[in-house]
């Protein structure tokens, strides 16, 4: 593979950093205090969950997330924290992987009808298949000098 100031690993190394940047932010913009102390998050999610189109979402927000909204804001909040951590610094980086797809592509599902949230959520899936295919832990992360994975 031909590239340029880079190799190919270190440009997935830099894919995988930008992705787990965009988790980052995702998190740092959150109002915890609202999701935490007055559940504007998962109230937010709830009324969208209760208008979706496909009966499934609706079931299984009101099955999964509606009992425990408090717990759920912290699983919410913490796991965006955890994959932009784990993905900027290489740490357990195919789970990092893995874990953030599962998440995006259930905001995709939950927000089907909002395009900027699928376009959004489109990419990060994308990103993280590429880099997980390609293996993006091999250059600039823990596990690759750890010799993990």
């Amino acid at each position: 593979m031909d590239t340029i100031w880079l190799t190919g690993a270190q440009w997935l190394a830099v894919l995988r950093i930008g992705l787990g940047l965009w988790w980052l932010e995702s998190w740092r913009h959150k109002d915890r205090e609202g999701w935490f102390e007055r559940g504007t998050g998962i109230a937010w999610a709830a009324g969208i969950a209760a208008e979706h189109r496909w009966s499934a979402v609706r079931s299984g927000f009101q099955a999964v997330v509606a009992p425990r909204p408090r717990a759920m804001a912290y699983v919410v909040v913490y796991a965006e924290l955890a994959l932009g951590l784990g993905l900027v610094a290489g740490f357990l980086t195919p789970i990092a992987l893995v874990g953030g797809l599962l998440l995006n592509l259930l905001y995709f599902t939950l927000m089907i009808h909002d395009w900027a949230e699928q376009g959004q959520n489109a990419m990060m899936a994308l990103i993280s298949v590429v880099a997980l295919f390609g293996m993006a832990w091999q250059s600039w992360s823990l596990d690759g000098t750890l010799g993990w994975f």
